[in-house]
């Protein structure tokens, strides 16, 4: 049985909130299952983790909800956030720019090669 899950952000557009929430949660939900979870944003949806676009990010208009409120929830639950290291480039990011849920940068042959590991499980966005 896998004890390791990784959520690969790639293709979600962080200018369409309603498909923020949902990656997020579940990594929140696999790492209250006691699963090493890794959350993995490469991609547009990389500037999730640059200071002030999640918590400006209201997933539902009304509910007051943001994006960073469910990062923080994943994290809390044990999840680790890493940003690509390519996609920082792409964006301009430094470390002083990222959000202190941020575990840091990730070379792309990090995360291939833990994708690639029998002990875990992708779900891809």
């Amino acid at each position: 049985m896998a004890t390791k899950l990784v959520v690969l952000l790639a293709n979600t557009d962080p200018d369409r909130p309603v498909e923020v929430g949902a990656p997020l949660f579940q990594a929140a939900a696999a790492a209250s299952m006691d699963y090493a979870v890794d959350v993995v944003l490469t991609g547009a949806p990389g500037i999730l983790m640059k200071k002030g676009v999640a918590q400006a990010l209201v997933l539902k208009p009304g509910s007051g909800k943001t994006a960073y409120d469910f990062i923080k929830m994943a994290k809390k639950a044990g999840a680790r956030f890493w940003l690509c290291a390519a996609t920082a480039d792409l964006h301009g990011l430094k470390a002083a720019d990222l959000i202190p849920e941020c575990d840091g940068l990730a070379a792309v042959t990090e995360y291939v090669a833990e994708l690639m590991d029998d002990e875990c499980r992708i779900l891809t966005f």
